[in-house]
């Protein structure tokens, strides 16, 4: 019985580091990309940057 406890131990510390190496990834790869500034973006007036 002790054994199975662990596995298990062993198999979820073995997950956890994987869902946090690939979270880490996405972090470097940009994956989390800002999907409110476009929207204001657009919003903003032209007009001054062309005069300058």
């Amino acid at each position: 019985m002790p054994y199975t406890y662990i596995i298990l131990i062993i198999l979820s510390l073995c997950l956890a580091t994987g869902a946090w190496l690939i979270f880490i990834w996405a972090l470097k790869r940009d994956q989390f990309d800002d999907m409110e500034g476009p929207k204001y973006r657009m919003l903003d007036n032209d007009d001054d940057k062309k005069q300058s």
